[in-house]
């Protein structure tokens, strides 16, 4: 069987097959330094469980877990789907340590206080290294800088892989395959079909080799959707980042300390935010929506001593004139907006004055294949992670649930490959 895609999903599900006995061949786009996928950027993932362990704090139990998802099903609930990510999230700390992955107790370093999630010792790449040695240990074959480009089905039910590797195309006959190469946020041509005239304003949070196009090649020829195309997660992160692969060091938390203003310094709002919250998904298609797709946030010295540490320091100025001048904004125009915005319970008043320029930091896209519960697309044909999202959740998000998603149903797709092969 062949597996496309060396993220979470795509290792899990390579793992889980070959330790079934299958014969597994996991294609990575990227190469060997950048493999992994969006996964390297991750740190955390949600689980179930009713009392506390040695790496999770507190009780979640599933019924909690259960009703949390259904708040953001949308329309498209999948109970069957949804029951099996909630009773196998249990068992996917000790599946990955069982990998060789390592988690972090909640008494060591400074990990934020979570009871949902388990945090992972060295964060993602530290987790995706370790899959990696796992799946070569027991047999996996990996191939990386090898892109496939398209799926036939063949008469016998199997699939034909078109491998793009080195400038070079192969063809390769396999019983089984399990897609499990991500959405389509990372190709710039489907954004700018799907999200506006400020699609290229937008930055990508994680991998540009999980874009998606195999997935709409499937889709060309038949395969069943779900969720929205134009529907997404988006938060605001920091415009000086890089254009793809910023992960979570480029995210401004720091919104509820100040003020948020446009490139021609006129106050940016979120109709009906209930103040003091972060508003992660909010903030991201608020600012996609401003012209340019930039926004910048205000902060005096206290909202700078109330904010988390960034990757890249705020720009800072004496005042807020030459503040104004910084950021090429206009002087008087973002005066008045911080007089606007004083008349409230917090001002912008103590000097120095700081600010982000911020973008819409694109995550993930609420579209991908309709499966079942198995994770079966077609005939011998499956999908894990991403891809398969909508299945599940069809509208903002839970923190470390991507994670979660993409072991579980990286798992499933792998076994229900692997039993196909039988």
């Amino acid at each position: 069987m062949v597996v496309i895609g060396g993220g979470i999903a795509g290792l899990c599900a390579a793992i889980a097959a070959r330790r079934l006995g299958a014969s597994v061949l996991l294609t990575e786009s990227a190469p060997m330094a950048l493999r992994g996928g969006n996964a390297r950027h991750a740190r955390n993932f949600r689980i179930a469980h009713d009392a506390p362990l040695w790496h999770t704090p507190g009780a979640y139990p599933a019924a909690e877990f259960s009703a949390e998802l259904a708040k953001i099903s949308g329309d498209r609930p999948e109970e069957t789907l949804a029951g099996a990510l909630i009773e196998e999230s249990a068992q996917v700390a000790s599946w990955l340590m069982g990998c060789g992955v390592r988690l972090q107790a909640p008494d060591r370093g400074v990990l934020p206080y979570s009871r949902r999630t388990a945090f992972l010792l060295g964060g993602g790449k530290a987790m995706i290294n370790a899959l990696y040695a796992t799946a070569a240990r027991i047999g996996v074959a990996i191939a990386y800088d090898s892109e496939v480009l398209a799926l036939t089905p063949t008469r016998d039910g199997g699939w034909e892989a078109e491998i793009a590797t080195g400038g070079a195309t192969r063809r390769l006959n396999a019983r089984a395959v399990v897609l499990a190469s991500g959405g389509p946020g990372a190709d710039p041509a489907w954004r700018r079909a799907h999200f506006g005239g400020n699609a290229d304003d937008i930055l990508i949070r994680g991998s540009s080799y999980s874009n998606g196009r195999l997935m709409q090649r499937l889709v060309e020829s038949g395969a069943q959707t779900v969720g929205d195309p134009s529907s997404c997660h988006m938060v605001a992160v920091d415009a000086r980042g890089p254009a793809v692969d910023g992960g979570i060091v480029t995210r401004i938390t720091a919104i509820p300390q100040g003020l948020v203003v446009d490139r021609h310094a006129g106050t940016v709002e979120i109709a009906g935010a209930a103040p003091g919250k972060s508003h992660y998904a909010q903030w991201g298609p608020r600012i996609a929506q401003c012209d340019g797709g930039l926004a910048f946030l205000i902060l005096d010295a206290d909202g700078v001593s109330r904010s988390l540490p960034t990757a890249l320091a705020p720009i800072a100025a004496p005042t807020l004139e030459t503040l104004a001048d910084a950021l090429a904004l206009d002087g008087a125009a973002l005066a008045s907006s911080v007089a606007a915005f004083n008349q409230g319970a917090r001002a912008i008043v103590r000097p120095p004055f700081s600010a982000f320029p911020m973008r819409a930091g694109l995550t993930f896209v609420h579209f991908g294949l309709a499966v079942d519960a198995d994770m079966r697309v077609a005939e011998n044909l499956f999908a894990a992670g991403m891809i398969a999202t909508p299945n599940f959740f069809t509208r903002f998000y839970l923190a470390g649930l991507g994670l979660t998603l993409s072991a579980v149903t990286g798992r499933r797709a792998g076994e229900a490959a692997a039993r196909a092969l039988a």
